[in-house]
């Protein structure tokens, strides 16, 4: 399903048994035009080339793979070769955020939303903590979850959000999440929760209610 463009405010999607409100972080929360995952690659790349004293070829090549095989770059170094989590995380993280500017709309309309707003993200919590601040949305969720919560399971493996939604105490029947990562989406369809794919082009696939490129756009539009 395609939800109304963004100027057909008048429209309202029917989100009103929705009592918990999941965010993704990175290019959900702001554009992908920001580039910040370019940073967080780059040094990535970097840390494995250190940790497993490979070049950047190969470094760039098992980024790249574990991402696609394990969810994300930092399971497979964990599974793989046994990495203490905790450097990585704080390591790759440490990027300049000078590209992302305050969003006081998107702002509003998260502020809007009726019941719990959460922020669940594959990073980890204190940089999602960083991010938001510097979109100009903090103080409007009540927490933040990063893969540091979820026993180190990644999306999109189910273990992940029965951890994270269980320390939440959301009920998947009556929570809605927005992610940019279609994979990510599919273990919450999948346990009842509203779905929302937040990209420039829509990928249709049964696991995903609806679409949009204009998240805040998006949200004008709920009836809740």
């Amino acid at each position: 399903m395609q939800p109304p463009a963004p100027e057909h405010a008048e429209i309202s999607l029917d989100f009103s048994h929705v009592t918990t409100w999941v965010f993704d972080l990175d290019n959900t929360l702001y554009p992908p035009a920001a580039r910040l995952f370019d940073q967080i690659e780059q040094r990535m790349t970097d840390w494995v080339m250190d940790a497993l004293k490979v070049d950047r070829k190969e470094a760039d090549r098992l980024r790249a793979l574990y991402w696609r095989d394990h969810g994300t770059t930092l399971a497979g170094l964990m599974r793989n070769h046994g990495v203490d989590p905790g450097p990585y995380l704080s390591y790759v993280h440490e990027i300049d955020l000078g590209g992302l500017v305050p969003d006081r709309g998107l702002a509003d309309h998260i502020a809007a939303l009726p019941g719990r707003k959460i922020v669940y993200t594959n990073g980890s919590a204190p940089y999602a903590q960083r991010v938001t601040a510097a979109r100009g949305l903090e103080g409007l969720f009540d927490a933040f979850y990063g893969v540091e919560h979820a026993q180190f399971h990644p999306k999109p493996d189910r273990r992940a959000f029965e951890v994270v939604f269980a320390l939440d105490g959301l009920d998947p029947q009556r929570a809605a999440m927005f992610e940019d990562d279609p994979r990510n989406l599919s273990v919450p369809h999948a346990m009842g929760l509203m779905t929302v794919h937040v990209a420039e082009t829509a990928l249709p696939q049964d696991h995903i209610h609806y679409h949009t490129d204009d998240l805040a756009g998006f949200l004008s539009c709920l009836r809740g």
